[in-house]
């Protein structure tokens, strides 16, 4: 069995004195080794580096810091002081001074950095098989995707290399992996997590995302994390008091007409999306079927309208000078985004606005609004195969989610015949964070359809297991 880094198990071997930081790293260091045939990092922290965080933990009392002696990834397009950020282009690579707002703020609530994960190219893809680095691999087969862009920072976690990860999350990088690799993703309200130190993709749209074992835990790490950051722009201050959110055992959850729902021929997703509605009802949800179509069409404005012209503004320097160090998928994206003009961004900014104004109109009748997170899951041969189609495929229920500034939490939804996961997703309007984790603690606690124990990952520990191999 792998070690149990459950944080909440963690936490009680350090208060106990049972376990110290030195001798979490020690044994880290020893699990994920030299060997990397998933594609999983693309810079991991050596036993040294990780050592001079941990022993910065010594002389603290663990039961004043949160975080305290907690392992975590980070999407490397996020800085981490002192390590290459490479977006999963060596070409673009920098070292930065210091770490990104959030990275340093967890940094110092406890947290130990492991390393910097693989990713779609510049945030560019739900996939996990855009980089130079290698497609990293789905935590359960090998053949399958990881989900992207936060490929490696899913597959870190649900491998139990970590305890959480940060991904981003601008068209669904921080749900698609979730749901492929059996974690809870959450998409924060845009600005409720400082991007300062992110490597923008569309920097109007973007955001950074958590990985998580439970709700629980995601909800621990968005506690310190979050926060009003004056150096970026796009922060936004939690409004207060907190708009009303879907709160367990009375919530009206909006379910798309069955003719909106799209599974991509996938025989298995709709059964287990018709048994996750069931399970909502289980904790006091009432179902209310809605109208989907309005934000059907704002997802298409995000890759068909001028908001991929932010991708080519993010790296346009770059690209102008190098542009053969592209991934080929990627750069083709890109470079498509110069035949939009500012007409055409104006244009549809107002479209925009417009479909702003309707889709806000469901929540008069429902709390928050469930989807699969993906109808269904490609092998990388496939997706190798027809890069474009596969990759919107995967964003039907996705792209629309912060271009209408909506929260959004992905949770584990049980699994297909062959052992790959499914997932579904819970949204509601911004700063409805906190209920929607609510929700998603209610689900984790709640009993499986078939009775058996929920797993963490892929690693086959039960949720909440309060013993694990002693590290």
């Amino acid at each position: 069995m792998p070690f149990n880094l459950q944080m909440p198990f963690l936490r009680q071997q350090y208060l106990e004195g049972s376990l110290t930081p030195l001798a979490l790293v020690q044994a880290l260091d020893s699990l994920i080794g030299s060997e990397d045939a998933g594609h999983v990092w693309i810079y991991r922290l050596s036993l040294e580096e990780m050592r001079a965080y941990a022993e910065a933990l010594l002389d603290k009392d663990p039961a004043s810091l949160p975080l305290y002696g907690i392992p975590f990834a980070i999407k490397d397009n996020i800085d981490l002081a002192g390590v290459p950020t490479t977006a999963a282009c060596a070409e673009y690579a920098y070292v930065p001074e210091r770490s990104a707002t959030v990275v340093q703020q967890l940094i110092d609530a406890g947290a130990i950095p492991v390393g910097k994960t693989n990713l779609d190219q510049f945030a560019t893809g739900l996939v996990g098989t855009r980089s130079p680095y290698g497609a990293c691999q789905n935590s359960f087969d090998p053949a399958f995707i990881s989900g992207g862009s936060s490929s490696g920072s899913a597959v870190a976690l649900a491998s139990g290399m970590v305890s959480f990860s940060l991904g981003t999350d601008t068209a669904g990088s921080g749900r698609v992996p979730a749901a492929f690799n059996n974690l809870v993703g959450l998409k924060p309200s845009c600005g409720l997590l400082s991007t300062q130190g992110m490597v923008p993709a569309c920097r109007t749209l973007d955001c950074m995302s958590i990985f998580a074992l439970t709700a629980d835990d995601a909800a621990t790490v968005l506690a310190v994390a979050q926060g009003f950051d004056a150096e970026d722009a796009y922060s936004r201050a939690a409004p207060t008091p907190l708009p009303a959110g879907p709160l367990p055992g009375a919530f009206r959850f909006g379910v798309p007409r069955r003719e909106q729902l799209a599974f991509f021929d996938n025989a298995h997703t709709p059964g287990l999306f018709d048994t996750a509605l069931a399970r909502l009802q289980a904790l006091g949800g009432t179902p209310v079927e809605i109208d989907f179509s309005d934000f059907l069409q704002t997802a298409r404005l995000l890759y068909e309208g001028p908001w991929v012209a932010e991708r080519y503004a993010a790296i346009r320097t770059f690209f102008e000078q190098q542009a053969e160090a592209v991934y080929p998928v990627t750069r083709n994206i890109i470079a498509g985004a110069t035949r939009f003009s500012a007409a055409d961004t104006f244009a549809a900014q107002y479209r925009l606005k417009a479909m702003q104004r309707k889709a806000a109109s469901v929540w008069g009748s429902v709390d928050v609004i469930v989807t699969p997170t993906a109808g269904t899951i490609y092998r990388i041969d496939e997706v190798n195969a027809d890069p474009v189609q596969t990759n919107s495929n995967l964003g039907y229920y996705t792209n629309f989610m912060n271009l209408l500034d909506l929260a959004a939490i992905a949770i584990p939804a049980g699994f297909q015949p062959d052992g790959l996961p499914f997932g579904v997703t819970l949204c509601a309007p911004a700063f409805t964070d906190s209920a929607l984790l609510a929700i998603a603690a209610a689900w984790d606690r709640a009993a499986q359809p078939d009775g058996s124990a929920r797993t963490l990952g892929a690693t086959g520990i039960p949720f909440n297991a309060n013993t694990g191999v002693t590290l």
